[in-house]
């Protein structure tokens, strides 16, 4: 897969793939979906382009899928969902013809405002979740209090508190057999999966380089008739409580494959970053880049780099260290420390594990199985990344359980559109920025 590839991209260029994982344990008949004939209904929690091309690949699946609910804060976002889901001409999506007979969201189920979600979660089987992170904790666990799968995007959160709240929901979700699938998709990548069933060719795994560097992503202006929160709101990238930082925002995708390789998660986090180039009062609290030495539980050292710097080099990427030689997950090959080829993954095999993801998780739903249980390792890969930007912000080492257990919550005490939220601009227009050595946390 090109890593520069996106959701779209990968709709458009390859075929629908149902995948399998070891089959499970039936569900009770509680847990099978309750639409007519064989209807499984989704309630669309966060209408931005992340939830679009989610429920996109939802009705793309092979299974008898119907779009129910559409609920985001905003009016327009839903309707341009609404527009996308049922236009008439969906060629750019690969799709002949449209899905409009896969759409039945009258003006009653669009649902609009912090409590939409509330609204919409009951009238579905399966949920997706995909409003910025900051609300992900709240609105995971109100999916399992009512015992709905989900599929929700990456990052589960952007506070350790929020880890700890999607943790004690997965306990949950796993004794109600709800399948949970977080939007990790490397883990449902055909090349990935082949390097992870080879890793022991790489012998015992010493170290793990990891990278997500770019330029940058989008910038939504301040208008005049907003209000702060509004304009946090449109512009969430920026700020902690609603992305976490581009660390934990993109760069999760890379510290979850280390982890996942590794086996186990990262004890304590420590390094360097800050505002270099992007300094500007546009781009909020979050800054330029990263760079986090993360220790595992047997002292062994995974290299963390993520940076959203204009005009630098760009590399997202993950290679994996071992006593007898590397993982090169880019290029989707093995290699001994002389530099020979022990394993190539055919990449005419690729598939879009885009879509590969709500290919299994719908099929799991229609035969009533449970196999999908992602909240765990999506909560500590995320809590990593969060305790990376603790630690860069602070410029001190950071253990991971202990900021886990420390309650440190940095979301709203009030949700409204006249609310204060948690940073607000000085009378420039700055948002204060986190300073190394005097920052302090824990």
């Amino acid at each position: 897969m090109d890593n520069k590839s996106s959701r779209r991209d990968f709709v458009k260029q390859t075929s629908l793939i149902t995948g399998g994982i070891l089959a499970a344990p039936i569900l009770s008949r509680a847990n099978y979906f309750s639409g007519a004939a064989g209807e499984i209904k989704v309630a669309v929690v966060g209408c931005g382009g992340r939830g679009t091309g989610a429920a996109l690949q939802a009705l793309l699946t092979k299974q008898n899928v119907k779009i129910v609910a559409l609920a985001d804060a905003f009016r327009d976002r839903i309707e341009d969902c609404y527009k996308k889901l049922t236009a008439n001409d969906m060629s750019d999506f690969g799709v002949s013809g449209n899905l409009k007979h896969k759409v039945d969201v009258p003006d009653e189920r669009k649902f609009v405002g912090f409590d939409a979600y509330q609204k919409a979660i009951p009238l579905a089987d399966v949920v997706i979740l995909a409003t910025p992170p900051g609300f992900r904790p709240a609105h995971f666990e109100e999916v399992v209090k009512h015992g709905k799968h989900v599929f929700m995007e990456k990052p589960v959160a952007t506070d350790p508190a929020g880890v700890k709240k999607v943790l004690d929901a997965a306990v949950i979700a796993k004794q109600k057999k709800l399948n949970v699938v977080v939007g990790l998709q490397r883990r449902y990548q055909n090349s990935y999966l082949e390097l992870y069933k080879r890793k022991n060719l790489i012998g015992d795994s010493t170290s793990a380089q990891v990278y997500w560097n770019g330029g940058g992503v989008w910038v939504n202006p301040r208008q005049p008739q907003q209000t702060e929160m509004e304009y946090q709101m449109r512009n969430w990238y920026y700020f902690n409580w609603l992305c976490g930082d581009h660390i934990v925002e993109q760069h999760v995708h890379n510290i979850d494959v280390g982890n996942w390789f590794k086996g186990t998660f990262p004890v304590k986090a420590q390094g360097m970053g800050g505002r270099q180039v992007r300094t500007g009062k546009e781009y909020g609290e979050i800054f330029d880049h990263h760079y986090v030495e993360f220790t595992f539980p047997d002292g062994s050292i995974m290299n963390s780099q993520c940076r959203h710097i204009p005009g630098t080099k760009s590399k997202v990427d993950e290679l994996i260290v071992g006593t007898k030689g590397i993982i090169r997950a880019g290029e989707a090959s093995i290699l001994n420390h002389a530099g020979k080829i022990l394993y190539k993954y055919d990449k005419k095999g690729e598939n879009n594990p885009y879509q590969t993801e709500h290919d299994v998780l719908f099929d799991a739903v229609a035969k009533g199985q449970f196999k999908f249980s992602d909240a765990e390792h999506g909560a500590k890969s995320t809590l990593a990344g969060i305790v990376g930007r603790l630690a860069t912000y602070s410029g001190q080492e950071i253990d991971l359980e202990k900021a886990l257990n420390s309650g440190f919550d940095i979301m709203p005490k009030e949700y409204s559109w006249t609310a204060t939220p948690p940073v607000v601009p000085n009378a420039d227009g700055f948002y204060p920025i986190a300073i190394p050595g005097k920052t302090k946390y824990f």
